[in-house]
């Protein structure tokens, strides 16, 4: 277990400031060329090895451009030179608070991508990357810890690690590890299937084999989901972003799935049709802070597995403008309806921010696919084409931003 003495903080110089995962997010989101941003990082490492802030920026370049193995090498040159990264505040306060985030080494999804929901803040970020079986550097100074690090199996080791290390951190923690660690498929399924007012299919992650005997008659899905049928949907465990996501009608396109996937293991779960009258799915991204939803956006699709960027909400107006009514109705109608749920979403899982991917059933239900704490939450959308966003990610940033305040006050 690593131990830190929390007498000794970060001396001079600074933690290296990195260009930052919005900005160059935002410039591949816009469609921008990032080569000559990587041709100028290549040649600053070339000139001076040991810029750690250049080779995690190339890192996050290299996954943005789809080369994960890249991206793994090159964030662990990095963390082998220098393991605390900064965010600047963007706003000059005095004093600003100061934030340390417990990292694990991974891509995108391993971390809560907190730059997003710091900017233009008062806040000053300092990223510590927990690499198992490697001691701590010594922490920076700060007001509070957030642990940002993702429940996934690859993050585990890293949360296991920070599980031990924040029983005695001497300043306040948001976010404990342990209940991070919950938040599985099937973890999440077993905390909120009493819940009042929510269904959550069940999820159940199962091995190779026993999928291909579904798939060729010699066991049953009423076996794997406790009585529910076709149709089901099914994944590899590790899958975000729905890739390799498949709805089966029934058995036979299993076998082809498997010849496709090469995985070990799979998640499992019951499919349930949302979608309204019109034939159309609306899937939303709802954000609970200290308790409190807010709503990151919602997309209209005519397809079942939606995410944002694939529902063609910038080439639908009609979609747009329902997503804005949505946002704007978000206090007084879905959230009002649906109290109970998020209620019983913030007490059972414990966490003081979490976002949930989440819809309505057609007896109006909610309908929760996913929760965790990795989910990205942004403002990177075109304020010409989704004029209504930036005042809502706003009001969502800032109640994020409140949120450590108000840790930091109750602990001083």
């Amino acid at each position: 277990m690593n131990s830190i003495n929390m007498n000794q903080f970060f001396p001079n110089p600074p933690p290296p400031i990195p260009i930052g995962l919005p900005a160059l997010c935002k410039m591949a989101f816009d469609g921008l060329d990032l080569a000559p941003v990587w041709n100028d990082l290549v040649l600053r490492v070339q000139a001076q090895p040991d810029d750690a802030a250049a080779l995690l920026d190339l890192s996050t370049i290299a996954q943005l451009q789809g080369r994960p193995q890249d991206r793994l090498e090159l964030q662990s040159a990095a963390l082998n030179l220098q393991r605390i990264y900064r965010r600047p505040a963007a706003v000059d306060t005095e004093p600003p608070l100061k934030l340390l985030a417990f990292m694990a080494p991974g891509d995108f999804m391993a971390n809560t991508p907190l730059e997003f929901m710091l900017e233009g803040s008062s806040i000053v970020l300092d990223m510590m990357y927990v690499v198992p079986g490697s001691p701590l550097p010594p922490p920076p100074e700060h007001d509070v810890a957030l642990v940002a690090i993702d429940g996934s199996d690859a993050a585990a080791p890293a949360l296991r690690e920070v599980t031990q290390i924040v029983k005695s951190w001497a300043r306040p923690v948001v976010n404990a590890p342990e209940r991070i660690a919950r938040l599985t498929r099937a973890g999440t399924w077993d905390l909120l299937k009493s819940a009042p007012g929510i269904v959550m299919p069940m999820n159940v992650r199962i091995d190779r084999a026993t999928l291909a005997k579904i798939g060729a008659g010699e066991d049953t899905v009423e076996s794997v989901l406790n009585g529910s049928g076709f149709p089901i949907i099914a994944r590899p465990f590790w899958s975000q972003a729905g890739i390799g996501l498949v709805k089966f009608e029934d058995a036979s396109a299993i076998d082809a799935y498997l010849r496709e996937w090469k995985d070990e293991e799979f998640y499992v779960a019951p499919f349930v049709d949302y979608s309204k009258n019109d034939g159309l799915f609306r899937k939303c991204r709802i954000v609970l802070i200290d308790g409190r939803p807010y709503v990151a956006h919602m997309a209209v699709s005519q397809h079942w597995m939606i995410h944002y960027l694939n529902a063609n909400m910038t080439g639908d107006a009609a979609r747009r403008a329902e997503e804005a009514r949505f946002m704007a109705d978000f206090d007084d109608d879905f959230a009002v309806r649906h109290a109970a749920a998020f209620e019983a979403i913030a007490e059972r899982t414990g966490l003081d921010y979490l976002p949930i991917d989440c819809a309505e059933t057609r007896d109006g239900k909610l309908l929760v696919f996913e929760v965790g704490t990795a989910m990205i939450v942004h403002s990177m959308d075109s304020p010409d084409l989704f004029p209504y966003k930036p005042p809502q990610m706003e009001k969502v940033f800032k109640a994020f931003q409140s949120m450590l305040h108000r840790v930091a006050r109750a602990a001083s």
